[in-house]
């Protein structure tokens, strides 16, 4: 007999994700050790060269990225929350435990910034996506509340074009009811069926209540260089 199967984040078709006892747990010891920061990068060629899988956090200004990386990493002070939109203006890259690197890319969308600093932004984002190999996944933050924005879009466009694999994920999920959510999560799947590089799975997450944080972590850890079994 294997391990029990635990339920996941109910999928936009209604089938529920389900990953094994040893599957959560394991992720949870990955991302249980301590995430070391390696550096913020503003310039393309500062971008570092590495062999470890990463993956990369987007999304628009104040949409709970800070909050959610917190959240799987179980701790606070890692990605820094500011109620000010628009903070991390650089690339932030995060190791974990020498199997994954965590990417935090700079918000957009938000317009208390000038247009000389979105398209510096965007054009440093656009270097990094185009032709990393070590980049296994970007993670779309879009908030439940709100559903996906044109800036959201432009970033798929970014993403396709880049031929990047990304996954959207819900944040804020606690604020919105079941019945609109499932509707919100249906509306965007259909969404992302017409974009080549999307996962057609729309995670649900919310960082206050813990609601999806496993899964999500099951989900990412499996693109991890593999534990070594000692």
């Amino acid at each position: 007999m294997g391990e029990p199967a635990i339920p996941g984040a109910m999928s936009p078709l209604g089938t529920p994700g389900e990953f094994a006892a040893d599957e959560i747990e394991g992720a949870r010891l990955l991302f249980a050790q301590q995430a070391e920061f390696l550096l913020g990068v503003v310039r393309v060629e500062q971008i570092p060269e590495s062999d470890v899988p990463e993956i990369a956090f987007a999304g628009r200004s104040n949409v709970g990225k800070s909050s959610l990386l917190n959240a799987l990493l179980g701790r606070r002070g890692l990605a820094r929350t500011s109620n000010t939109p628009g903070r991390t203006r650089e690339i932030n890259f995060f190791a974990l435990d020498g199997r994954l690197t965590l990417v935090d890319l700079p918000g957009y969308g938000y317009a208390r910034v000038s247009k000389n600093q979105v398209e510096g932004w965007t054009r440093l984002v656009n270097l990094y996506l185009k032709g990393r190999v070590e980049l296994r996944r970007t993670l779309l933050l879009i908030d439940a509340r709100h559903g996906l924005k044109d800036s959201d879009r432009s970033a798929m466009t970014m993403l396709d074009e880049a031929a990047q694999p990304y996954q959207i994920v819900l944040t804020k999920c606690d604020k919105v009811k079941a019945e609109p959510l499932a509707r919100r999560c249906e509306d965007i799947a259909a969404e992302l069926a017409k974009h080549g590089a999307a996962h057609p799975h729309v995670a649900m997450t919310s960082s206050r209540t813990g609601d999806g944080i496993p899964e999500l972590r099951a989900t990412l850890s499996a693109l991890a260089i593999p534990a070594q079994r000692g």
